[in-house]
């Protein structure tokens, strides 16, 4: 009879139950983490590649191309959600999107693969996105180091955007600060900022979460930031997460053009986005804001069914804001 042995010093460190277990031995579970697939180079519509960002931080991303482009197209470099630990841009959910999306809205998209917490606490995602984003402009350049056909021969450096889903969408508004203060490379401008059912919090509750918001609800969003970023200074109102905490620089610096903000009236952090919305009116930006709700709907219904009505409906919209 063979005998079974097994690692009884191995013991949890850390856990937000049912979202991610952290062993002492150095792994990680993630049973919420859809399946990885592979690029698709050969779709019908929307050919699919993996490229290197960067080796040192390890940076890749997934890049999406209508079939047969006929003229230069918009630019979006897309940071998938997950709460800052876990998901992919690699995962057969972003996969699945990205082949409904991109054709639809006749774009390239640049689906980045940001380091994770707990392995990578914040700020490594934000470095991660701005580093990618600075990768992007440096193709508009005659020779650039590190280059990227599809980028080259098809993309618009014009229309460059960002776009995110929950976590994604954070990071996508503290990407669009950080491009109001550091240029990019080579003049290149960010045209848009598209915020997808964002992810945000504070220590105080907002809108309507006074009145829905649960105990647990409210529990639960402290472990998430304590999780990602246990040394955030101002903890919960840290300016990353409470875009208006103490020390956060006026939103009037949002370093882009258009930004629409995307909510979900079933949505738990729909008031977040709503606050998130009226901040970035009151603040004196000068660019063109969009709110858009789909009242019946909840967190990041697009991303599971792109080609539901409402989430065709969304994705015809984001193609016009993407050409306006």
């Amino acid at each position: 009879m063979a005998s079974i042995t097994t690692d009884a010093t191995k013991h949890i460190i850390s856990e937000i139950p049912t979202y991610i277990t952290v062993y002492s031995d150095g792994t990680v579970d993630r049973p919420r983490q859809a399946p990885t697939v592979p690029p698709n180079p050969d779709h019908p519509n929307s050919p699919s590649k993996d490229i290197i960002i960067s080796q040192n931080p390890n940076i890749s991303a997934r890049i999406y191309l209508p079939k047969n482009p006929t003229t230069k197209l918009p630019i979006l470099v897309f940071f998938p959600g997950g709460g800052f630990f876990f998901e992919s841009a690699f995962s057969k959910l972003y996969h699945e999107h990205f082949n409904v999306f991109a054709p639809q809205a006749n774009s390239i998209v640049v689906s980045v693969e940001y380091r994770l917490a707990p392995e990578h606490p914040l700020p490594a995602c934000y470095n991660d996105c701005w580093n990618s984003l600075q990768w992007v402009a440096s193709n508009s350049a005659p020779n650039p180091v590190n280059p990227e056909s599809w980028l080259i021969n098809h993309g618009d450096f014009n229309r460059v955007f960002i776009g995110g889903d929950s976590a994604g969408g954070n990071i996508v508004h503290n990407i669009a600060m950080r491009a109001g203060s550091e240029a990019l490379p080579n003049g290149v401008k960010l045209l848009g900022a598209i915020l997808q059912q964002p992810y945000f919090y504070s220590s105080y509750p907002v809108g309507l979460e006074s009145v829905k918001l649960k105990s647990s609800d409210k529990d639960f969003h402290y472990s998430v930031w304590n999780f990602v970023y246990p040394s955030a200074p101002g903890g919960i109102d840290n300016p990353m997460i409470n875009p208006v905490g103490i020390g956060a620089p006026s939103l009037d610096g949002l370093g882009c053009g258009r930004i629409i903000i995307c909510v979900a009236g079933k949505d738990g952090i729909r008031e977040r986005g709503v606050w998130y919305y009226e901040l970035v009116k009151k603040s004196g930006w000068k660019g063109k804001l969009e709110l858009f709700e789909e009242e019946d709907e909840d967190h990041v219904y697009h991303i599971f069914h792109p080609e539901s009505e409402s989430g065709q409906k969304l994705i015809k919209h984001l193609a016009s804001f993407l050409h306006e």
